[in-house]
């Protein structure tokens, strides 16, 4: 299938850079598929035979082979061998200590496999751009050793004269410091009823405390709870879910003086241990505050869910689940504000249509319409969004992808009304973008996808993931696109 001809192509493509390394501690044993037994006893004692000369000697290599390569290694040294330090008995030098905790490091190529799923964002920094340039956010999902995603980021300017550029990548690459963040009763409660565990043992812990609360509290609820197993049912299930569910509430952090490239979001909760995955970052506004937030996937190594980033800056954040059937499966994106007083997202929680979710208060998403199903032979195996729709006078426009024959990806375009974005006002006739002879091969085949785009000085900036293996840029012409649309006519067959 040809596609709308439409699209300019950039030149430029991002590629995955193997360079881009983080240091993470390394336990032998545990880096097996499931897990093992740990070997960290018998790693300590082969560290303590050694001689006090071997250690120096090898630990001097090390600093030559790895130092330049960190911005500081020995501190890495120092936090590693502290986390395996109940190991020793007897005291030991510090440069025996900064070896152990090196055989206890390893590094982790970021990109090492792929970087794919881009989204493109209003930078919430404008200050020094020139009139009619515009900073963006470029995120994106970074694959490494064993599949396991994160995400990361690239400042860029939209000039005015329409050319897009994205800025280097600094070095030394940092994972955000996890903390803690408040816990939401009505949402535990939605997750819980999700799965049939909503009865009066949960209650008996969620009802004692706040809409908002901390961990300590739930730690203090659930302490009194587990005295209660003789009167309670279920007293142990209960608890243990109350405990993952809290695991999922988080929040992340970078120092402010750490460039944006840097920044590196890091499976934290229980539920996304294997990845981070297809962030979808929106600029919602409410009041005059700006909040970005992203939903993404999160992918425990056996299935999926969703979680929901906050933030207004981009160095501190904040992740939680996301609750309802329209937030199941993936590619939940939500509308840059709200519309007729609740908030609205796109979503395909039955993996193969596209449906309007609305919810009021951003977190359970229980209401669905299901707005567009596969009918075109480009789209006849399923249906999904291309990130967050964005406000036109004419209507939304979503950008939306669709899966063929030989699983092969493309990228169209809807329309939605503005005051009831359930229903669809016209679609294109084919698609906007359709893998081009110079990129079907690679990690995955005959793909392109995208998570999100941005329209500035009417033009709409499509950056899209290629095969897995880059990262493209295409532009549109917004009149031209608006043009090419054809209203919709579906007769009995509409959703």
């Amino acid at each position: 299938m040809r596609d709308m001809g439409l699209a300019k192509r950039a030149a430029y493509r991002m590629r995955a850079d193997a360079t881009r390394v983080v240091s993470r501690l390394f336990v032998p044993g545990q880096e097996l598929v499931g897990g093992s037994e740990s070997r960290a006893s018998n790693t300590v004692e082969r560290v303590l035979a050694l001689s006090e000369s071997d250690v120096e000697r090898e630990l001097d290599e090390l600093l030559t082979r790895f130092d330049h390569r960190h911005e500081d290694l020995m501190a890495v040294f120092d936090a590693n061998a502290d986390r395996v330090i109940d190991y020793v008995t007897d005291p030991v030098s510090l440069v025996r200590k900064r070896f152990l905790g090196a055989v206890f490091t390893h590094e982790y190529a970021i990109e090492g496999a792929a970087i794919c799923n881009p989204s493109l964002v209003q930078h919430p920094d404008q200050s020094g751009v020139k009139a009619g340039d515009l900073r963006v956010v470029l995120s994106y999902r970074a694959i490494g050793e064993g599949h396991h995603s994160s995400i990361v980021f690239r400042s860029g300017v939209i000039a005015s004269s329409g050319e897009l550029t994205i800025d280097d990548a600094r070095a030394f690459p940092v994972v955000a410091t996890a903390t803690a963040s408040s816990l939401s009763r009505p949402l535990f409660h939605a997750l819980l009823r999700e799965i049939g565990y909503d009865g009066e043992t949960a209650a008996s812990v969620l009802n004692s405390l706040d809409d908002n609360f901390e961990s300590i509290d739930l730690v203090a609820a659930i302490a009194k709870l587990e005295t209660q197993s003789d009167t309670r049912l279920n007293v142990t299930e209960v608890a243990a879910l109350l405990n993952l569910i809290a695991a999922c509430f988080y929040g992340a952090a970078f120092d402010s003086d750490v460039d944006l490239s840097r920044r590196v979001l890091w499976p934290t909760a229980p539920n996304e241990v294997s990845g981070m995955e297809d962030a979808r970052f929106v600029r919602f506004e409410e009041g005059g505050v700006i909040t970005y937030y992203a939903s993404y996937t999160a992918f425990d190594g056996r299935s999926v869910s969703q979680q929901l980033l906050e933030t207004a800056d981009f160095v501190t954040f904040t992740s939680s689940p996301l609750a309802g059937h329209a937030a199941r499966n993936k590619g939940l994106a939500l509308f840059p504000r709200r519309v007729n007083g609740q908030f609205v997202a796109l979503s395909r929680h039955d993996r193969e249509s596209n449906a309007v979710a609305f919810s009021d208060d951003v977190h359970q998403w229980d209401s669905t319409v299901t707005a567009q199903r596969p009918r075109q032979s480009w789209e006849i195996l399923q249906l999904g969004n291309c990130g967050s729709p964005i406000e036109l006078d004419e209507g939304w426009l979503v950008i939306v992808h669709g899966v063929g024959p030989m699983r092969t990806y493309g990228i169209g375009a809807l329309l939605l009304d503005l005051e009831d974005p359930a229903i669809v006002i016209a679609q294109l006739p084919r698609p906007l973008l359709i893998p081009s002879d110079e990129e079907r091969d690679g990690y995955v085949p005959n793909v392109v996808y995208s998570c999100g785009s941005i329209v500035h000085g009417g033009v709409l900036y499509l950056p899209y993931g290629i095969a897995d293996q880059s990262i493209g840029f295409a532009t549109f012409q917004v009149t031209e696109l608006l043009a090419a649309f054809e209203p919709v006519n579906w007769g009995d067959d509409a959703p």
